[in-house]
């Protein structure tokens, strides 16, 4: 490399950087880190950023320019990065380094392309009824062609097991790529500089470094799933019970799952309450080996052990506001959002409850009372049926989400439990039906229950979904690929939110048995 003055690198053009982060994920601090690592080295660098303002309010693009002086000249820098001319793009999540590609940022025969593969969804993937998560394929293979090199593995996962934010794995693995002509005690100095959390960000700093270091490597391939060991005690007497029961109670194969069953039940309600599931699942286990379930790996087993536990647990007002309330979740968010010791964060939850929620919380005999005056609801109704900005940072807000939490105790005394307890029932008698008849059909039937989440309209909707699938069930014991067709007939219900294409397929599931 050409040697200009005071024995820095020779450049006729400035050395650029774009780096794509969403907020809490320490862009800015990247970019600091960024300038000071080129100070340091004796260059002159100009940082500018611009917001963003899409869904999950956008990626901020910061930009950096830098370049040795010349001549005691300070150079003009540019304050956008412009397509076809960026040497460095930073993307802090993997679909952010898709649309910097799609942006014309990335060049092959220019770009080093530093991408973490971790996704935060987007609001389009989140609002879908079923799994509308974009596939990752297309960017990675995009990446091959599209950039001069790629960096590419979980930055996310790396910084939370060195203690520190995404932004130091990303700092990292620039210093890393070499892309930058600075060594390794540059960037360090410039994280040293920031003088907070220094030691977790050179850990995560360093476990970047080595891992860009690495000579170039194909796509990554996720791991496969392997379900955790099922201990078998706790220290708890109650819970040691419990696991002690899915070990002596139950075949290997589906105790991963029952375990997820019963931590997920103990917290949802407590230890009685997962006791109950594991009554059931040992009713189900039993039916299951009468009809063959053996030789099918227990699938029908592993599909009550699943979609049994996600049923009971079902979502209500009294698990809102236990969640909203929960000092984890505001260690969490203090954690995401970097908050300091000394400052104060308020957080504004946004409710909207219906007279419905309002009247399930209610004891059974009462809501049912209420339920049968209409008049009365309606007028209820309007006071309220409408939205309510929560701000849980104030006490009589906080309190008011303790007191309808503390009403977990006597759940199953409330109109809602009844229902939900009802809905359970009539869904496994309709599958314990079945099974005897046509297993792989039975298998589906419980498998529908992913149809049915959330609360309030988003559970009406998904539970009225539900009762329309289940209702062609009995029709197709017997028909050839009966649980192929029921299959078609839950996806086309997830596809979407008004069950247009749930409508559809009926209406060719119609047809093709009239023919």
């Amino acid at each position: 490399m050409p040697v200009g003055p005071a024995g820095l690198p020779a450049f006729d053009r400035p050395l650029s950087i774009a780096v794509l982060a969403m907020g809490g994920q320490g862009g800015g601090v990247l970019t600091d880190w960024i300038v000071a690592a080129a100070e340091h080295a004796g260059w002159i660098a100009q940082s500018t950023s611009v917001p963003g303002v899409a869904q999950r309010t956008g990626a901020t693009i910061y930009y950096v320019e830098m370049l040795p002086p010349r001549d005691g000249r300070h150079p003009v820098l540019s304050l956008m990065p412009t397509p076809g001319d960026v040497d460095v793009v930073a993307a802090a999540e993997f679909m952010e380094a898709g649309r910097a590609m799609l942006r014309g940022l990335v060049t092959p025969d220019r770009t080093t392309l530093i991408a973490s593969t971790h996704r935060s969804l987007a609001v389009s993937e989140k609002e879908k009824p079923g799994d509308g998560i974009a596939s990752s394929e297309p960017v990675y293979e995009a990446s091959d062609f599209a950039a001069r090199r790629a960096i590419q593995f979980d930055m996310q996962a790396l910084a939370e097991r060195n203690g520190s934010v995404i932004s130091a794995v990303m700092f990292g693995a620039l210093a890393g790529s070499g892309v930058l002509p600075f060594p390794r005690e540059t960037f360090e100095a410039a994280i040293r500089e920031g003088g907070k959390g220094v030691e977790p960000s050179l850990r995560a700093f360093g476990a970047g470094f080595e891992r860009a270091s690495r000579p170039a490597e194909t796509a990554p391939v996720p791991d496969a799933e392997v379900p955790p060991p099922v201990p078998t005690r706790v220290g708890v007497p109650q819970l040691d019970g419990l696991l002690a029961r899915i070990h002596g109670e139950f075949p290997q194969t589906v105790r991963p799952m029952l375990f997820a069953g019963v931590k997920r039940l103990t917290d949802y309600q407590d230890v009685a309450y997962a006791g109950e599931y594991l009554d059931r699942m040992r009713d189900l286990l039993a039916l299951d080996h009468r009809h063959g379930g053996e030789a099918a790996g227990h699938a029908f087993t592993a599909a009550a052990a699943k979609y049994l536990a996600v049923a009971m647990a079902y979502d209500d007002v009294i698990r809102v506001a236990d969640l909203k309330t929960r000092a984890s979740r505001f260690e969490r968010i203090d954690k995401e959002i970097g908050k300091r010791d000394d400052q104060l964060l308020y957080m504004t939850e946004f409710m909207h409850p219906r007279m419905e929620e309002v009247i399930g919380t209610m004891p059974k005999g009462l809501g049912l009372w209420l339920e049968g005056r209409p008049g009365l609801v309606r007028l209820l109704d309007r006071a309220v049926n409408r939205g309510r900005r929560v701000k849980t940072g104030h006490v009589g807000w906080f309190l008011s989400l303790n007191l309808v939490a503390a009403l977990r105790p006597a759940r199953r005394k409330l109109l809602r439990h009844a229902r939900e307890t009802a809905h359970i029932e009539g869904w496994l008698t309709l599958a314990t039906r079945i099974v005897a008849q046509d297993y792989p059909l039975a298998v589906e039937v419980l498998g529908c229950r992913r149809l049915v989440k959330g609360y309030s309209d988003t559970h009406a909707r998904g539970e009225s979904k539900f009762d329309r699938v289940l209702a062609a069930a009995p029709g197709l014991v017997g028909k050839p690929d009966s649980a192929g067709w029921l299959r078609r007939l839950r996806t086309a219900a997830l596809a979407d939110e008004q069950g247009e294409a749930l409508a559809g397929a009926l209406m060719t599931l119609e047809h093709a048995f009239e023919a």
